[in-house]
């Protein structure tokens, strides 16, 4: 099981980019959550913002043999990331109120959801969805034809080695040119 410790509750970790009204209400929902905290510390005798400071939670990662279900969800989520940013450009150049449209939609919605953004968008607006799916998919089919595995293999493996060189180098004692000279002039 993972170890995930405690959030604090503050509104402060909330980006400027979200409108005021967004900040209110979660503000307003972690001050509920703050009395339903203290509540359920008391019901059990301890005193609220005391003890635990971890929360156990499921597996994150999984085992190697549950399968990659989570990479191939957050590879379409960046295609859908990276499609909306493309058609956001191309919408700027061509059509300025279309982009100015979808500029405030995405400030409001993550495109990083993938179907949930796609969807939601949909609603609003087909044309546009349809445009952002058809680009990930266009998107999506160049990166498959370009993607070499075996250098992608390489980087990770480079970038593994590397970093445990790094900090290899940072735990070892080194001895110091004082400490050679002292023993051989004896």
């Amino acid at each position: 099981m993972a170890v995930v410790p405690r959030l604090a509750t503050t509104v402060a970790c909330l980006p400027s980019a979200f409108p005021s009204s967004h900040r209110a209400m979660a503000a307003a929902s972690m001050t509920r959550w703050g009395r339903r905290r203290r509540t359920l510390a008391r019901r059990r005798g301890r005193r609220p913002g005391r003890g635990g400071g971890v929360v156990i939670v499921g597996e994150f990662g999984g085992q190697y043999e549950e399968g990659y279900e989570d990479v191939h969800t957050e590879i379409v989520n960046y295609f859908t990331y990276k499609a909306t940013h493309t058609v956001l450009n191309q919408l700027y150049e061509m059509n300025p109120p279309a982009y100015t449209w979808l500029y405030n939609y995405v400030v409001v919605n993550d495109p990083k959801e993938g179907k949930h953004f796609l969807v939601a968008l949909a609603k609003e607006r087909q044309d546009l969805a349809e445009r952002v799916m058809i680009t990930r998919l266009h998107l999506y089919g160049k990166w498959v034809k370009k993607c070499d595995h075996a250098k992608m293999y390489e980087k990770i493996s480079n970038e593994n080695l590397e970093i445990m060189r790094q900090r290899l180098m940072e735990t070892v004692a080194w001895p110091t040119d004082e400490t050679n000279t002292g023993d051989t002039a004896k």
